[in-house]
């Protein structure tokens, strides 16, 4: 596959233990396309503690870079405090930015900005450690992106429908 072949893709991944473990959902598009149009309508598009982040990279302000492929990072819940809001723009954008990267350096993405690439990010509000969300937002967008490029097994999709009587999820404490 390649990164033309992958608008409207999308996936999940999960890195690390809570609490510092990462869940993030990833939406690949190519630029012109109406997914595309969908992901700069959520960047232009912020709310009161929900604000899309363009993945810039350097060592300061000044020195900021453009990640390519062009990727922009969604929160899925609210900082409630100044330490989550700094895991947000810091440790995972470092670690989403680094996901994305090891996706280009494998071939599965390309380095132009003819690639979009949305991140909705969740973030434990009980992390505590923000070199573990780095690497964790690292290894949660590494699986999603990879997934979303080039799927899950025919094993791994028939299992899933095997076992759909049993599906649970953390979230759901029903029978």
């Amino acid at each position: 596959m390649t990164s033309e072949n992958i608008d409207g893709r999308l996936a999940q991944g999960w890195g690390g233990e809570a609490p510092n473990g990462i869940h993030v959902n990833v939406l690949l598009a190519r630029r012109g396309s109406p997914t595309a149009a969908s992901i700069t309508t959520a960047f232009t598009s912020p709310a009161p503690g929900f604000t899309p982040i363009l993945a810039s990279l350097g060592p300061d302000q000044k020195s900021y870079v453009t990640l390519n492929p062009p990727t922009v990072i969604l929160n899925k819940s609210k900082p409630d405090t100044d330490f989550q809001e700094t895991l947000i723009f810091g440790a995972a954008q470092v670690g989403i930015a680094q996901g994305v990267l090891d996706a280009v350096a494998d071939s599965l993405l390309a380095p132009d900005q003819e690639t979009i690439v949305l991140v909705s990010l969740w973030i434990d509000p009980k992390a505590d450690d923000e070199t573990e969300a780095r690497k964790n937002s690292r290894i949660a967008t590494g699986r999603a992106v990879r997934e979303a490029i080039l799927g899950r097994s025919e094993g791994e999709r028939q299992e899933l429908v095997k076992q759909r009587d049993l599906i649970t999820h953390p979230f759901y404490s029903g029978q």
